[in-house]
């Protein structure tokens, strides 16, 4: 059973927010109590239809005192109460801690691990594979670095993607990735194991790092890349050093004021990203799942090609779909990891 104190203190707080926006707050604060609100509302309607549910059984009860519509209510009563379970497990998923960093864009980076040329192949494959899911959810995805072998594959990529929900379903997939399968410059047909690893971080706002400039060094210089890949003829690629922490960014656009822009907020994320990892350690040092917010070593997942299969090994799933899958077809995947987390939530929680 769901605890009413609960339920009313949530309802309470969406009303006062309702009422303060209708007086006009201004400024910063509509901005804040309108996310809030925002957060809000789908879970107070989850509730709403909870409790009206509850009412609808407390009246059908009543009607069995009534000989006249002791019937009617027999008959509806099963059914709604079969409705209730489903009901409570909808509210108490709602009612879940839910991450700040959720509704936020992320940044993806992909670089790759053990296997040389076909690792780097591999990395290119998983970037047109995160291109097509984000395309299919109607986000947008814009590549903010990129270095390119001779082979065409990936040296490195940083990519921001943009919509709603974002970080809520790409979290999942910060990881090591591995393939197996037979490689474009391989003759004699066997099977190789190489790697990619793939991280996705939260976008930072102003609000959530404070840098002092003292602790940068930045630096000019002129850009390059692999077969003409940000290739400039004037010093406009930007590289900061933040001293603290020793994290180098850097960006190869044409436009250093750009370039200086795009360093920046891959360095306020990637530091915001490092104070959530020391807090996320911290909270679950004794938790055996961190799907989601774990360590980038752990190999997440498989791609075996000669099999058409994908496993992810945190939830041991298993799908004979790879060649949908590698066309961006991730819903089912990040599905089950969504639904594995809330399931570890609700029994940390005792629901």
């Amino acid at each position: 059973m769901i605890a009413s104190d609960k339920i009313e203190q949530l309802i309470d707080r969406f009303q006062f927010l309702e009422a303060k926006m209708a007086d006009g707050a201004a400024g910063a604060e509509i901005a804040t109590l309108g996310k809030e609100y925002a957060d809000l509302r789908p879970v107070v309607e989850t509730v709403t239809a909870y409790k009206n549910l509850i009412a609808q059984i407390a009246d059908a009860q009543a009607m069995l005192k009534d000989p006249e519509m002791r019937e009617l209510a027999e008959a509806e009563l099963p059914e709604l109460k079969a409705q209730l379970a489903a009901s409570e497990h909808e509210v108490q998923l709602a009612l879940l801690p839910k991450d700040s960093a959720d509704g936020r864009p992320a940044l993806l980076e992909i670089r790759p691990g053990t296997g040389g040329d076909e690792a780097s192949l591999f990395a290119g494959d998983l970037l047109r594979m995160y291109q097509r899911y984000a395309e299919g959810q109607g986000w947008k995805f814009e590549i903010l670095e990129e270095s390119q072998t001779e082979l065409g594959g990936i040296k490195e990529v940083v990519a921001r993607v943009a919509g709603e929900g974002v970080f809520a379903k790409l979290k999942y997939e910060s990881g090591v990735h591995r393939v197996q399968r037979v490689p474009e410059t391989e003759s004699g047909g066997r099977i190789h194991t190489s790697a990619a690893t793939v991280a996705v971080l939260p976008e930072a706002e102003d609000v959530d790092v404070q840098i002092n400039p003292g602790d940068l060094r930045i630096d000019t210089m002129r850009a390059s890349g692999s077969g003409g890949q940000h290739v400039n003829t004037t010093d406009s690629a930007v590289r900061i050093l933040h001293i603290p922490t020793g994290m180098i960014v850097v960006s190869a656009e044409k436009s250093q004021h750009r370039n200086r822009e795009i360093a920046m907020q891959v360095l306020k994320t990637r530091l915001f990203d490092l104070e959530r990892q020391r807090i996320d350690g911290e909270r679950s040092a004794d938790r055996k799942n961190q799907v989601g917010s774990g360590d980038r070593s752990e190999r997440i997942r498989t791609y075996n090609f000669p099999q058409g299969r994908m496993t992810d090994h945190r939830i041991n799933l298993t799908l004979y779909s790879l060649g949908q899958i590698m066309q961006g077809d991730l819903e089912e995947v990040i599905s089950a990891l969504q639904s594995d987390a809330q399931a570890t939530l609700l029994a940390e929680m005792g629901a």
